[in-house]
């Protein structure tokens, strides 16, 4: 338990800055889902869409700092090549 003012208001920022990570984190999860089910169903057209939603949220995570830049890089360059990957396979 925080004793001085200050470690308490430390406690304070990091509690509030950890429910808004998470519901960031949240908010990329979801994303991803909504486009892995549209791939999975072999909707091009909402995939793309959703794609691009996703990669607005991973990069607006990711100039947030709550997660790394480079991470989020990998995770659209993985998306990105599943989408390629059902365009080839439908093609």
């Amino acid at each position: 338990m925080a004793h001085s003012l200050s470690a308490k208001k430390r406690d304070r920022q990091n509690t509030k800055r950890h429910s808004h990570n998470l519901w960031r984190k949240t908010q990329i999860k979801t994303a991803v889902k909504a486009f892995e089910v549209a791939v999975h169903d072999g909707k091009k057209e909402e995939a793309a869409t959703l794609l691009s939603t996703a990669f607005q949220k991973l990069d607006r995570v990711a100039d947030g700092g709550t997660i790394h830049k480079k991470t989020a890089s990998r995770k659209k360059s993985r998306l990105a090549k599943r989408l390629n990957k059902m365009a080839a396979a439908k093609a």
